[in-house]
């Protein structure tokens, strides 16, 4: 998982890559020009390198509608799966024309109609249309979106592989907080279990904040010190094989006065209503309307968002409520939920998990120690 050497499971590619065929079908695409890493991750099932920041688009992974055929940027062999043969290997190049002559290489290449890029800067708007001068470029961003946001059975599984890894993150960061810590101590404490599990790549390096008795969406201010009385908000994130996991509690230090319990119980109904809203079918404006239903303020975060290979759509937040009204729900989501409650002097109870869209209704793929209520640590 730190420094992955092999690529994904057969069974996980392939179950990929038939759903990408069905959206290139769908928007008929005779190829994608890949240059996102989750989309050639996706695609390849080879590991990428991992990069904090952005990178500019670059022709990385081609997929062949017509075939199957896939060509990827990479300057070995290990870790590439058996059906991309080694002549389908390209290594970097500092030239571009190198690329464009990579990619007139392509079998079709001259034939190719419709060619969908997911990303795409200036100078390889001028580039592509060299290498396929019959192909009208189109955004394929939209095929892979589609694609993504349903996750196949196999995908499921790999983001409970790396929700444990996240959660036994979580666990450590429960386990020492204690009166007189610091956020820096908790943060640590997470981060290095997570690595212990395999993962040196967190997906947030923000792990432990005190809750502010003062403001409904800010950090407590002062030293980071813990003391008797803070409402605690531990977050575990991970990128694993690929796969995002998050997982969030908030954790009462001392003796819990009515009010601490109080809070709890607000955050138990809201919580109660946000995954009755993960049903296949509903908007996702369901996700906000719950809070208004509990009678809870919206948070100024997302309340809600895609997980996959690092985050897919849906966003689902308060300034994008006319995208959640039109955005449905579909069998096979998975989204990272999050529940937000908050009371002046007393702070903030927040917590988030991943639940599934099943048709048998909404499943929380958090296991059930990870669920419990955390009021006592």
């Amino acid at each position: 998982m730190g420094i992955e050497i092999e690529a994904d499971g057969r069974a996980l590619r392939y179950s990929r890559r038939e759903r990408a065929l069905a959206q290139m079908e769908a928007h008929d695409l005779d190829l994608l020009v890949l240059g996102r890493q989750a989309n050639v991750r996706y695609i390849s099932g080879a590991p990428q390198l991992w990069v904090v920041g952005t990178r500019p688009f670059g022709p990385i992974c081609e997929f062949v509608r017509a075939t199957g055929e896939i060509h990827l940027n990479s300057t070995w062999d290990e870790g590439i799966p058996e059906e991309i043969p080694h002549e389908n290997l390209y290594g970097f190049a500092w030239n571009p024309m190198t690329l464009v002559g990579i990619l007139q290489n392509i079998k079709g290449a001259d034939t190719f109609r419709r060619v969908g890029t997911d990303a795409l800067t200036p100078t390889f708007a001028k580039l592509l249309p060299m290498a396929f001068p019959q192909a009208e470029l189109v955004d394929g961003e939209q095929a892979m979106r589609a694609a993504r946001r349903v996750k196949t059975p196999e995908e499921i599984s790999a983001l409970r592989s790396a929700l444990l890894v996240a959660e036994a993150g979580l666990a450590r960061g429960v386990a020492e907080l204690v009166p007189g810590t610091t956020e820096q101590i908790l943060a640590g404490a997470v981060l290095e279990a997570e690595a212990a599990g395999g993962v040196s790549t967190p997906a947030t390096q923000d792990a432990a904040w005190v809750t502010s008795k003062d403001h409904p969406w800010r950090r407590a201010t002062g030293d980071g010190r813990v003391r008797d009385g803070d409402l605690v908000a531990l977050s575990a994130g991970v990128l694993a094989d690929g796969y995002v996991a998050e997982v969030a509690r908030t954790v009462y230090v001392g003796e819990p006065t009515d009010a601490v319990r109080a809070l709890y119980r607000r955050r138990d109904d809201l919580w109660d209503r946000l995954v009755d809203s993960c049903r296949p079918g509903k908007p996702t404006s369901a996700l906000l309307d719950a809070y208004q239903q509990a009678g809870e303020a919206l948070p100024v975060m997302p309340v809600a968002h895609g997980l996959g290979l690092g985050f897919d759509p849906p966003v689902v937040s308060p300034n994008l409520r006319a995208t959640a009204e039109a955005d449905i729900l579909e069998e096979g989501m998975v989204l990272a939920v999050t529940s937000y409650v908050w009371e002046q002097g007393v702070g903030a109870v927040f917590t988030r998990d991943a639940v599934l869209v099943a048709d048998d209704g909404p499943r929380v793929l958090t296991s059930a120690n990870a669920q419990r209520s955390a009021i006592d640590g």
